[in-house]
């Protein structure tokens, strides 16, 4: 490591804190030579969390980890102390947990108020040849063409994709690359209809990996300016190749400052001036966000449905004004042009009894923590829920009770109340939730009189709309001299986005790559080419 050398990373979310985490244990770096810039007040990013039993919880998404494709994130866990449990690590607390709390789904799908059998796949064998072609064909035959394009209509309505879309969140106007992608990397998990594969956090990721990867970065040294908007970034280029020399925040002005809260006299660096990089600093990019621009509805009211233009978004607004000024770093408009193909309504349930959740164990036959999703096949919103195990937040007093769902498609009528679902509130959400369960009269009056919070989401899957190959950046693009770009935006071979394991995986390539570092990364398991687990689930695929 270059002695001086700083690290300045924009955007707080798991994958900066990730590149900050490895600066520091992988490439020797000292945590008070690098600085995490955000615009929100507190870190995170998507892996939100916040609430309380008196006014509800809430958290956005529900994050599903898996035990041999997620390397680079037990990696990362692997370095951090437990929050809860000193002298573990996040790595051992959560196999701990998994060890004891096992997923096993009895009632992935219902229709009617009835639980159907999942195992029936519903497949015929038109639909069965395209999955093999999908796995088997290269990515460049397919270009940016949609899942739609390759399978019939018969096959949108199988068993098989709604479990697919539920628990990935697939459209079939996603695309088919993408879907390609998650396929090769589970097609070892197809087997497991019942969802057995699938690993969850002790509690909320927030609180399990936020708050303790904060600490761990604050003891080091790190430096954390919040509430800091980045708009620009100011490049020069030697030799055919570029680097970041200036930090634009907004409303920047005059003479670039050190990012050390000395240019404004503000104890974070908060102040609005350049932030100057030298020729061997490094500038980690978080390009995009999957929750930019989300709105907060009530039990009374909905989310709000206008989100602002991307340019004012700090998160599409930075990575627009760097594509005009790098080649290969990507096309940013595909991912932010199209909302109304990358929405959904998410919504955290708070309750202040058991009833609800007695009756989902009776009902389902798993307890609480175990049963992963249920969704409602004849819902029009396609809506999923999802009952973790109790306590899911470390505040949570023993007496209150959190579940999480969504609806895949916000802008169809509800089965009972009629309204779009991004036009209900989170009392209308609810009556929907009754009607599909067929709730006896105290059930429903027990969850309708709790709080629950709905999230509008424009660009949740954004990573998934059709695109073509150079519309992500990779993570160091050709011609970089000392910047890279992180979190769900970028191009790494046959990864897959949406995931914890992406985010964490091109920070570790990012440092790597930067700071010249050998066998720091692992290796990407894919499991198409294994003959035994390709007959297990080929097999699964043709019963």
């Amino acid at each position: 490591m270059i002695n001086n050398r700083k690290a300045y990373i924009i955007g707080n979310g798991i994958a900066g804190m990730a590149a900050a985490v490895f600066l520091i244990s992988d490439a020797g770096m000292k945590g008070s030579d690098i600085t995490i810039i955000d615009e929100a007040p507190k870190g995170g990013g998507s892996f939100d969390g916040q609430g309380s039993a008196e006014d509800g919880y809430l958290c956005r998404g529900y994050r599903m980890f898996e035990e041999k494709i997620y390397s680079c994130s037990w990696d990362l866990f692997s370095k951090i102390p437990s929050h809860q449990n000193p002298g573990k690590t996040l790595k051992d607390e959560f196999f701990e947990f998994n060890d004891k709390v096992k997923i096993h789904a009895k009632a992935r799908l219902v229709d009617g108020g009835k639980i159907i059998d999942a195992r029936k796949l519903g497949l015929r064998w038109r639909d069965r040849i395209d999955l093999i072609k999908m796995l088997y064909l290269p990515e460049a035959y397919f270009g940016d063409s949609q899942i739609k394009d390759h399978f019939s209509a018969h096959f949108f309505m199988t068993n098989f994709w709604l479990e697919w879309a539920t628990t990935f969140s697939f459209e079939p106007w996603h695309s088919f690359v993408e879907m390609k992608r998650y396929l090769s990397r589970f097609i070892h998990d197809a087997p497991q209809l019942d969802m057995t594969c699938v690993l969850s956090a002790p509690y909320c990721e927030h609180d399990f990996i936020v708050v303790p990867l904060t600490q761990w970065l604050e003891k080091h040294g790190v430096r954390f300016s919040q509430n800091r908007k980045v708009t620009d970034l100011e490049f020069s280029e030697t030799g055919g190749k570029k680097a970041v020399t200036e930090i634009v925040p907004s409303g920047a002005s005059g003479a670039g400052h050190p990012a050390d809260g000395s240019a404004d006299g503000s104890a974070d660096g908060s102040g609005a001036e350049k932030i100057k990089v030298s020729k061997s600093d490094l500038v980690f990019i978080t390009n995009g966000s999957m929750t930019a621009d989300s709105s907060i509805g009530s039990m009374e009211q909905p989310p709000l449905p206008h989100s602002p233009p991307p340019e004012k978004s700090a998160a599409w607004g930075l990575w627009k004004n760097i594509s005009k000024k790098i080649d290969n770093s990507g096309n940013p408009s595909v991912f932010y042009g199209s909302p109304e193909k990358s929405k959904w309504v998410s919504f955290t349930v708070t309750m202040n009894d058991e009833s609800f959740f007695k009756h989902m164990e009776s009902f389902t036959g798993n307890k609480t923590g175990t049963g992963c999703l249920v969704t409602f096949k004849d819902s029009n919103w396609l809506m999923t829920v999802s009952l973790p195990y109790q306590p899911y937040f470390v505040n949570q007093p023993p007496d209150t009770f959190v579940f999480w769902g969504y609806g895949l498609f916000p802008d169809k009528s509800g089965n009972y109340v009629r309204k779009k679902m991004s036009d209900c509130s989170g009392k209308e959400i609810l009556e929907e939730l009754c009607h599909h369960l067929k709730l006896i009269v105290e059930v429903k009056r027990s969850l309708i009189g709790s709080i629950c919070i709905p999230a509008m989401m424009p660009y949740i899957t954004s990573q998934f709309l059709p695109r073509k190959k150079t519309d992500r950046p990779l993570v160091v693009p050709a011609g970089s001299r000392n910047f890279a770009f992180i979190g769900q935006f970028v191009e790494i071979p046959r990864e897959i986005v949406f995931t914890v394991e992406a985010a964490v995986r091109s920070a570790k390539i990012a440092v790597d790559s930067l700071c010249a570092l050998k066998g720091k990364i692992p290796p990407l398991i894919q499991k198409k080419y294994d003959a035994k687990r390709m007959y297990r689930a080929i097999r699964t695929i043709f019963r």
